[in-house]
């Protein structure tokens, strides 16, 4: 039966010649050790992927709603628009909260905080679970979290108590599954290929091969002459530098070199896998090998329509699932404003109002409030550059 077993796992082909085909062999020798978020982290592809989703998610106005009879209007006064705005709780302000649970999502499927709740059945603060410290259970057909605080303690929280967003779902509907498990592979290729390179220029330029002697050396000869090379022509202090072969050495090279593999090709490779994993335009993460002013444009109205339309969604109905009663849910809303992403912006921030006031459908005193500025004491149908009679612009 071991036999067998093992007949399975056996290599039937490797077409190699002497030596091997060393650009793929070396990655099948270097042990880049497991991915987990910290590792992946280190693939900078990655770490931009989670920070352009990140930030951007968290940098964006979110902003509790009341509707009323006309449309919609801040609601200002209720104690969750301060809690999503400014501060959700003492050590951290909105934007810091909602970038580490936004990054959690991102990187390990799920993120979670504990929802503090007034004497009035208001919410008054998320506290950050670490989510490698969340026990997830099914309880009676309901959700409930056992949290183990650093010091041992294990508290139990009810679903209504916990904040939990996710990824998307993995087979039991429940917990999320981040992108870096659902294709763990590409980023282990990915650090593999890094470390090849690291490995490369650590050795400097030497190529991967043997040293001949015309007759059989002494194993002290053999260490000596080790030490001697390595000493002499290995690292990057020591790039370029001509070997002197004494006693009818040879040197011999069996390996393809980072030129022949083609070892920059497969980096950018990875950049533009790990960008498909996460959804996000190879523009947004810094690679323009293909990127003009057209399509880097349209790219980014991608990012807000296709990646980032998802993340915002989560949080906008996760906060009405989670931080809101039945009766409230009938009257405030919460919805993030993408305009802010516009807001570095001056030349297409003023198009953008300019369309809006022309149309119709933005007033001038609208869009006045969304640049902070008090309003106008003159009609809204006006334009600045065409006043009422009698009213000076």
């Amino acid at each position: 039966m071991m036999k067998r077993i093992k007949g399975l796992f056996e290599r039937r082909s490797t077409n190699q010649a002497v030596g091997g085909d060393s650009y793929w062999t070396d990655f099948a020798a270097l042990r880049s050790g497991p991915v987990n978020p910290s590792t992946a982290q280190s693939i900078s592809a990655v770490y931009a992927c989670v920070q352009a989703i990140a930030e951007t998610t968290a940098s964006l106005p979110l902003i509790l709603y009341r509707r009323n009879g006309d449309g919609r209007e801040r609601a200002t006064d209720h104690p969750l628009y301060r809690v999503l705005r400014e501060a959700p709780n003492e050590q951290q302000t909105a934007l810091e909260f909602r970038e580490w649970m936004q990054a959690c999502v991102l990187l390990r499927g799920n993120a979670f905080a504990k929802i503090e709740v007034a004497w009035d059945g208001q919410v008054r603060g998320l506290v950050p679970l670490s989510p490698d410290r969340v026990q997830v259970l099914d309880v009676a057909g309901k959700l409930a979290y056992d949290y183990t605080t650093k010091d041992g303690t294990v508290t139990r929280l009810l679903a209504g108590e916990v904040l939990h967003l996710r990824h998307r779902a993995g087979d039991d509907g429940v917990m999320g599954v981040s992108p870096i498990t659902a294709a763990r592979e590409v980023v282990q290729l990915a650090m593999a290929e890094r470390d090849h390179g690291n490995a490369a220029f650590n050795n400097g330029t030497r190529l991967s091969g043997v040293l001949k002697a015309p007759g059989v050396l002494k194993p002290d000869q053999r260490q000596a002459l080790k030490t001697s090379w390595s000493s002499q022509y290995a690292g990057a202090a020591n790039a370029g530098k001509v070997p002197v072969l004494e006693a009818g050495m040879e040197y011999q090279a069996i390996s393809m070199t980072l030129e022949d593999a083609e070892w920059i090709a497969a980096r950018q490779f990875s950049v533009e896998e790990i960008a498909r994993l996460f959804r996000v335009p190879p523009t947004v993460i810094g690679d323009l090998r293909h990127g003009n002013y057209s399509n880097s444009v349209e790219m980014a109205r991608q990012f807000v329509t296709l990646t980032l339309r998802r993340h915002l969604l989560m949080w906008e109905q996760s906060i009405s699932h989670k931080l809101l009663t039945d009766a409230g849910r009938r009257i405030y809303f919460a919805e993030h404003s993408v305009e802010g992403l516009l807001r570095g912006d001056a030349v297409n921030r003023a198009d953008f109002y300019d369309k809006g006031i022309s149309a119709g459908w933005l007033t001038i005193d609208e869009a006045r409030k969304l640049e902070n500025l008090p309003a106008r004491q003159v009609s809204d149908k006006f334009k600045p550059s065409s006043p009422p009679p009698g009213v000076k612009p």
